[in-house]
């Protein structure tokens, strides 16, 4: 049994989450952080805060917003709980904090939990080894008219992972929309579309002379994140510190 406390447990995700551990029969809600009020009621006690929080737990899961995560990160790593960070649109600083407490607490860190995305991550991968300086690379993601950053961590966590398999790197473009000048072939386009209920579509198109490739990931419902984000979970008990993520998941076939 893991016994986990849910960060940023009265938000959408965080909604979503618990109704999916709390179907699992391997995963134990011990506690919810979150300083939003919720009069729903709940199976497990509410804190403002993880300082205020003085339950035992294995694992904490964050799907909160990105200016709660240093302080939690602070408090996981005085009370020596590892972290699932499943939260999106982290700066650079919040990049850097994360990988400085890794050091000393388990920290799995994801801009998406779901595992379709990652194998759509590889996959691309192979297509930029391949096409990379012949094919012209674009990034199409669309959400909700509720999501606040823009592009999506995703977005940026794919064109990461292609521009990681080129030589010389690409720069990324956001938007065309106040460029006269023709398309840079040192270039990766990264595009955002915001509307209606749309959970999640990713869309990596590499455009070649007369032929189109495209790999495409679509999300039809919040829980397969929820699900990811429990399988991180079980993944890093007895870990030792370090910065994990969905490669190390994936590799090691913890998926259940």
């Amino acid at each position: 049994m893991t016994n986990i406390i849910i960060h940023g447990c009265n938000g959408t995700m965080g909604k979503v989450i618990t109704r999916v551990a709390m179907s699992d029969p391997d995963i134990n809600i011990v506690a919810g952080i979150d300083k939003i009020s919720d009069k729903a009621e709940k199976d497990f006690p509410v804190y403002q805060s993880l300082e205020e929080c003085k339950v035992s737990a294995d694992v904490i899961i964050d799907f909160s917003v990105h200016t709660a995560v240093p302080a939690l990160i602070e408090s996981a790593e005085k009370r020596g709980i590892p972290v699932v960070i499943a939260t999106t649109g982290l700066s650079e600083d919040d990049m850097n904090l994360i990988i400085e407490k890794s050091k000393n607490i388990p920290i799995f860190q994801s801009a998406n939990m779901s595992l379709g995305i990652n194998v759509t991550g590889e996959m691309a991968k192979l297509a930029a080894c391949v096409l990379g300086d012949k094919f012209d690379i674009e990034i199409v993601e669309k959400h909700h008219n509720q999501k606040v950053d823009a592009p999506s961590g995703t977005a940026y966590m794919l064109a990461d992972t292609i521009n990681s398999m080129l030589n010389p790197k690409k720069e990324y473009t956001y938007g065309r929309h106040s460029k006269n000048d023709k398309r840079s072939k040192n270039e990766i386009g990264i595009h955002a579309i915001r509307g209606g209920t749309i959970v999640g579509e990713h869309s990596i198109i590499f455009a070649g002379q007369d032929e189109v490739i495209e790999i495409k990931h679509t999300a039809f419902s919040k829980q397969i994140f929820a699900i990811g984000a429990i399988q991180a979970a079980k993944f890093l008990i007895g870990k030792t510190p370090n910065l994990y993520n969905m490669d190390d998941l994936i590799e090691t076939g913890s998926l259940n």
